[in-house]
């Protein structure tokens, strides 16, 4: 599988909101980094801080509208349409993704908190 094929798989999987398999996308030493907050590194806390901010998730699909890679490196540029128990929104976000034996080493996503918080009521 391409490290694209992966990326899409991963975007897909964020649907089913199941916080384990999403993690199971990261080496153990993997890092996911919200731009607008701190890194989380390692797999099983990358997991609990998934599981953290998908609590108050009730649906969401991401459509990706561009995706390319160089070398071991995917570039996603997406919208993610969420619902929340605090409101929904539709948030455009860039990922960049280091790869790493066909598992997310790091993954960086940008963008603009104050979309998204401004759509939440609480």
């Amino acid at each position: 599988m391409s490290n694209i094929d992966t990326i899409r798989d991963f975007v897909a999987a964020w649907s089913r909101l199941d916080a384990s398999e999403l993690a199971g996308y990261f080496t153990d030493d993997g890092c996911y980094h919200n731009m607008p907050a701190k890194p989380v590194s390692g797999r099983d806390n990358v997991e609990a801080f998934i599981r953290g901010f998908l609590s108050n998730w009730t649906e969401t699909t991401w459509d990706i509208l561009n995706i390319t890679e160089e070398g071991d490196t995917v570039f996603c540029e997406r919208l993610d349409r969420t619902k929340t128990t605090a409101g929904n929104v539709d948030l455009p976000c860039f990922g960049v993704f280091e790869m790493e034996g066909g598992k997310i080493k790091v993954w960086r996503d940008y963008f603009d908190m104050n979309t998204f918080m401004s759509a939440m009521r609480g």
